[in-house]
Parts: C-alpha cells; structure tokens; sequence
C-alpha cells in the first residue's frame, strides 16, 4: 500500500510518498509557480500514480472547511480568501489544480480556525483563525512517534505556530499574527499598526516582516532569509544573533503560556520546522529547551514531520479513521 503526504509551507510544496521505506522530496514556491516544475511529473518519477491508496494535503489557511474532505467535495481549495496571508506566488495553486485532475484519491486537510469543533470555546471566541492546516499534519506525526495525549506541538520556521493538545485533542492553538516570531512572519506591534493606520504599508506587508527579519534589519526573498540570517550569524553579526535570541523569548513566552492554561498534565513538548529541529550552525533546539522545564521531556522531530504527519493522516483514514485529534472525517467511498 503507498500513501501521500503533502505540506503546503511558506517556502515550498513538501511530499513524502509512505510506501516500505519513505521517500521526502519538496519543490520551490517558484519553480511551481513559473511552471518549471511539475509536482504529478514529479511524484511519477518516485512512484507509480497507479499504485497510490491515498493522499492527503493541506491547503493555505484551510479556512473554509472543519473536516477533513475528499478533495471533489471541497469548494473554493477549502480557504476564505488568500488576503492576509503572506506572500502569494500561485505555487500551491498549481499544485492543488494539478493533483484535482490527476484523479489521485485525494482528501484535504483544514486548518485550525473558529468553526473547528474539538477547539475550546476560548480559543474560538478570542481568535478567528488559529493555525493553517499542515499543522494539524505536524501534530499528528508527534501524535504517533510520542503516543503523547496531552502535549504542546510547535512549529518553527518561516513563522511559528504552537498547538496544545489535550486527551488526544487539538483544544488551542497560537498563530504567527498573534504570538511567536517566525524568521519571517510575527504579530504586529504598535508601531506597525500606526504604520498601516498612516498608510505606509499594508497590514500584510508588516505581517511579513515582523519576524527575525525585522530585528536584524535583513530584506529578502522569503526562501532566503533562513540561510541569509545564519550566513550573518556565522560572520559574527550581532543583530542576526539578537534577531535568534529575540525569536527564542518569543517561542518560550508562547510554549509557557499554553503549558498555563492546560488544564492536564503536560506529558511532552515536541519540537518541529526548518528552525525548531535544527542544531547547527545555530542550536535553536537546545535553546528553546534551556528554557523549559526540565522534567518534561523535549522531542525534536525533522522538519518533514509535515508531510509525513498528511500521509500518516491518509493511511489512517483509509483505514477506516473517522477521527484526527478531535477533526472529523467525512465519508471518503
């Protein structure tokens, strides 16, 4: 039996086909969206179409839907509006289009948001949107690599987002416009709401520049400020290493939050993202972990967990699931 796993990030599209033995592989936003990729192209020279039970792939904001659906069912690519929402380059359009007319047995997955039923009430009526839907992948594979129950799943990357599970239930989560700085994305402070009040720049626009980029003054392409930063970083740029540092406050002010108002016993806190897994040349992982509680274990999954957690999500829906940490499932045959 081969299942698909797709996770749609800030940076690119994200496949891990599950067969014997996995097999990763990610494709730039730019090569999809100029047309010099193809992602079907792609995954043929991997696997065979035909032998494929299930995919699963996540979608942008996700938004629109609270189940997880057959891809023919779902209207509009399960999202509101793409405004507000980062950089658009058309990438995982193309994708989405191309895996529609495939014909590959495919169910998408939705992002955490106000209409999500397993959410505390809380949440909802604080926050209209929580996390985008490759979260919910990502919570799903530190789901079956930890058998954790109750635990708080962050995702550090391009932004960062930080869910907390709870009897084996997505019950909250924190997204990257109102809690921790990403590289790339944050929350908006004062003077970024005078800005968009003068007219200076759009809400978006200070969106996506109000992570570590903004702290170390560093103006780039969204695929290259990871590797910019750390380029600083290792020439002894004191404004990159302040921009980590600051970044790291941000996570642990996010993670203790949650840990605040769980209201069961933290078994484990996991790790993930380009960011959140990484060691070198930069110890992010062992950084965040300093300032957490040490009788609670830290896991650090790869930065793969996304795609890995969607086709973990499609084997178990094909085997009959009806239920993902509290998400519904709707009928699929």
């Amino acid at each position: 039996m081969v299942f698909i796993g797709m996770d749609h990030g800030t940076t690119g599209v994200s496949f891990t086909i599950l067969d014997d033995k996995p097999v990763h592989f990610k494709i730039g936003r730019e090569e999809l969206s100029k047309g010099t990729k193809s992602a079907i192209q792609q995954l043929n020279k991997r696997v065979d179409l035909k032998s494929i039970d299930l995919m699963a792939i996540t979608y942008a904001m996700g938004d629109g839907i609270n189940t997880i659906m057959p891809i023919e069912k779902v209207k509009n690519r399960g999202i509101l509006s793409m405004g507000g929402a980062g950089k658009v380059t058309g990438g995982g359009t193309a994708v989405y289009d191309e895996i529609v007319e495939s014909g590959i047995p495919t169910i998408l997955i939705p992002g955490i948001h106000k209409n999500t039923e397993c959410l505390d009430p809380r949440f909802k009526a604080a926050y209209s949107h929580h996390a985008s839907s490759e979260k919910i992948s990502i919570c799903y594979n530190a789901y079956i690599e930890t058998g954790f129950e109750n635990m708080i799943v962050s995702d550090i990357s391009s932004n960062t987002a930080t869910m907390l599970i709870e009897n084996g239930k997505i019950c909250g989560a924190m997204d990257a416009c109102v809690g921790a700085m990403g590289i790339v994305h944050g929350p908006l402070d004062l003077q970024m709401i005078r800005d968009i009040d003068d007219g200076l720049k759009t809400a978006n626009e200070c969106f996506s520049r109000a992570g570590a980029v903004k702290i170390a003054d560093l103006d780039t392409n969204v695929s290259l400020a990871k590797e910019k930063l750390l380029e600083r970083y290792v020439k002894g740029d004191e404004k990159a290493l302040l921009s980590f540092k600051t970044m790291i406050m941000t996570i642990l002010m996010e993670i203790h939050g949650l840990i605040g108002i769980a209201d069961h016993g933290i078994q484990g806190i996991v790790l993930t993202g380009s960011i959140g897994s990484m060691t070198e040349p930069y110890n992010f992982f062992n950084e965040i972990k300093l300032g957490l509680n040490k009788s609670i274990p830290i896991i650090n999954l790869p930065p793969t967990s996304g795609s890995v957690g969607s086709a973990q999500i499609a084997k178990s829906v094909f085997e009959g699931e009806k239920n993902i940490l509290g998400i519904k499932v709707d009928d699929i045959y």
